[in-house]
């Protein structure tokens, strides 16, 4: 009887562990823009999410040849072999939207995806100092009990400890009591 509870409970865990588990699904376009996306030649988008209007920097590592970027949200750019250059966003990109940007490089294909966020567009660089002060504590904070209790009391330790084993009593009853 132990035997079949211990295997079910076995086999039950075994079955929300592998429920549990991601699997890698193939994408159903065969690829597509978050597919496969492995190419002899490296590419990226800086920063990968960016507002409308923003600039980003297209960079192609590893192509012999001139590479273009193109999206629906820039013009079509050319790129010098193993460079970088920027586009301009369009201020009419749709604010929350993902648009997936084009690497050609060859006859290869790479893309990966620009985030477009519903902020102002940066036209100048942010960077204010993020310094501030703060005053410390002199002492540490007053802690424990917080003032509710004067001292140890004997008494009341003694009947903590003899509900703990009236507890402890009444669990050890209950289970050898359930075996017969």
């Amino acid at each position: 009887m132990g035997a079949i509870r211990i295997a079910s409970a076995t086999l039950l865990g075994a079955a929300a562990l592998s429920l549990a588990t991601p699997t890698a699904a193939p994408a159903a376009d065969g690829g597509g823009a978050h597919g496969s996306n492995i190419t002899s030649f490296g590419f990226s988008v800086t920063p990968s999410t960016i507002a409308p209007g923003g600039t980003v920097t297209l960079n192609v590592t590893g192509c012999p040849s001139t590479a273009t970027a193109s999206s629906g949200v820039f013009n079509t750019v050319t790129i010098s072999p193993n460079s970088s250059t920027t586009a301009q966003v369009d201020f009419n990109a749709k604010r929350g939207a993902t648009y997936t940007v084009t690497f050609m490089c060859g006859g290869e294909r790479g893309t990966t995806d620009l985030t477009i966020t519903g902020g102002l567009p940066t036209l100048r660089p942010t960077t204010r100092p993020t310094i501030s002060t703060t005053t410390a504590p002199s002492r540490g904070v007053r802690g424990g009990l917080g003032g509710t209790s004067d001292g140890v009391d004997m008494g009341e330790i003694a009947i903590g400890l003899a509900l703990v084993a009236a507890a402890g009593g009444g669990l050890m009853f209950y289970l050898r009591r359930r075996d017969n």
